[in-house]
């Protein structure tokens, strides 16, 4: 790169080299080496661009709005960072009569300004399709190693200040001691404790030892503030949704507590107190206009409870606070040190109409980051056959390769295949390579969106494949008028046929309580 501060250019040459690479240490020290460069006040901008999640967020801009600027590459890189986020300042406060025209202009501009690598990146930036494997893990790392401090004290704050390029400019510019200085402070959310999987509960139980494990419920996450009688509530992205749900305000309100921070789900259930689909409720948590349908709040963890901070606490401590203090709003849940004990806990979830069960070690504190083995959901997994109708090429390390599978299944009265979703998730390099020349091989119509080996490529409906799931939704998006939740590929079924794929109704069936 070159010396003095990093520009547009330099940073894209890093997501590049971050793309190139599977290995987890050479994605940090190349993240490090950049961030290590910069002003304390660029650092936020680089980590929220590499991160893929600038600050400003999600501008109004999508594909279309993005293919509809044609302007000619600049010759040499020119930008700086502190250039684009002002440029993306400027999109973000379009509104009204006008906007859309303005917003194309300022586009223009700005891909004008920009090489054709900067302008590729800053594409896939805006578009929310940037991915290259530097994720929220790999940054914090990287972090850490910029600002020499230790990746926990970086975890920490992020986790107590809910914005990491933002503790990323705080670690570059003060160190240790700006990061120690973070707390807990009530009407600031934190990001959530998350959970890793586990094949069983025998398997989950056996990591802990001593365990709790609660019910897993298919809500939306919500984390839960209240000081005195105000009383706010955000999503797992940390989106403030209050004004939505009044109904979980006032249960909140009512507990005899002045001062809460509580981790939980929220979800619909119907007369018979079993959830409904996980859509329903997820529309509902959306609405602008809160409807007839109530919410109900499950709580798995306490934070803070009237001046005292238990994020360091022990699990089974935390566990009983919250007995105390919301008894009837608790996840169900036992504590055990029998595998066996575990199993009925799942047993009793899944008849219940819940996706399994969180085994959770009972002397943790609770800490954000990476998913370690404190937290391990475990599930039944689900698995459909379907026929691959077509696929798109990748980005990032991925270029060259056909990626992103769309999944068909059979009509339910025989006649053709319904598209009921894509996916990217599960594919080895090796297997990536054999499906690459199996689906040209079977080619038969392509859309490009510019240059060669982007866009989609259509086969014949000749391949079966394996996927796993955690369930399927409704949805207008796809013909078959479901989506499926969290596909990934298991394995391609030569042994299989198309006329032997599974059905829409097969299809529509799976996860359904």
């Amino acid at each position: 790169m070159a010396s003095g501060t990093p520009t547009l250019a330099d940073l894209v040459a890093t997501s590049g080299a971050v793309a190139a690479t599977s290995g987890r240490s050479a994605k940090r020290d190349a993240l490090a080496e950049l961030l290590g460069r910069l002003p304390a006040e660029e650092v936020a901008v680089a980590a929220g661009f590499l991160t893929g999640e600038p600050r400003q967020g999600r501008i109004g801009i999508g594909w279309r709005t993005l293919s509809s600027v044609d302007v000619d590459p600049a010759s040499a890189p020119s930008l700086s960072l502190v250039e684009v986020d002002a440029a993306l300042d400027a999109l973000d406060a379009l509104e009204g009569p006008g906007s859309a025209g303005r917003r194309r202009e300022l586009l223009a501009d700005l891909l004008g300004r920009a090489t054709a690598e900067e302008a590729a990146f800053l594409t896939r930036l805006l578009g929310g399709e940037l991915r290259q494997g530097a994720s929220a893990g790999v940054m914090t790392d990287a972090v850490a190693r910029a600002a020499d401090v230790p990746a926990t004290a970086v975890r920490r704050a992020a986790m107590l200040g809910g914005d990491l390029p933002t503790i990323a400019a705080l670690a570059v510019g003060g160190g240790a001691e700006a990061l120690g200085a973070i707390g807990l402070e009530l009407g600031r959310p934190v990001q959530p404790m998350l959970a890793a999987t586990a094949p069983s509960v025998t398997d989950a139980v056996d990591g802990v030892g001593r365990a709790v494990v609660e019910w897993k419920l298919d809500g939306i996450r919500i984390q839960v503030h209240r000081r005195g009688d105000d009383v706010r509530i955000w999503t797992r992205n940390l989106n403030d949704i209050t004004a939505r749900l009044p109904e979980v305000v006032a249960l909140v309100r009512a507990l005899p507590a002045r001062d809460l921070v509580l981790d939980g789900e929220a979800l619909v259930v119907d007369d018979a107190d079993r959830p409904v689909l996980f859509q329903d409720t997820a529309s509902r948590v959306s609405a602008d206009e809160v409807g007839d349908v109530a919410v109900r709040p499950w709580f798995f963890d306490l934070l803070h409870r009237d001046g005292r901070d238990l994020l360091d606490a022990p699990l089974a401590e935390r566990r009983g606070a919250l007995a105390e203090v919301a008894p009837a709003l608790r996840v169900p849940g036992e504590e055990v040190d029998d595998p066996r004990a575990g199993d009925d806990v799942l047993v009793a979830a899944l008849a219940a109409g819940h996706e399994g069960v969180v085994v959770k070690d009972a002397a943790a504190p609770y800490q954000a980051g990476r998913r370690g083995k404190a937290w391990r959901k475990v599930k039944p997994v689900h698995t459909l056959d379907l026929v691959v109708l077509a696929a798109e090429w990748g980005h990032g390390r991925r270029r060259g390769w056909l990626s992103n599978l769309h999944l068909g299944a059979r009509a339910d009265d025989g006649d053709g295949l319904v598209m009921v979703g894509k996916t990217f998730k599960g594919l080895t390099d090796e297997l990536l390579t054999w499906q690459t020349e199996a689906l040209l091989a079977r080619q038969v119509a392509e859309e490009r969106s510019g240059s060669p080996q982007t866009g989609v490529v259509h086969v014949r409906p000749e391949l079966v494949v394996e996927v796993a799931l955690d369930g399927v939704q409704r949805s207008t998006r796809y013909p078959g008028g479901v989506a499926l939740r969290f596909a990934r590929v298991v394995r391609y079924r030569p042994d299989k046929t198309p006329d032997q794929a599974d059905t829409l109704t097969a299809v529509r069936a799976v996860g359904q309580p």
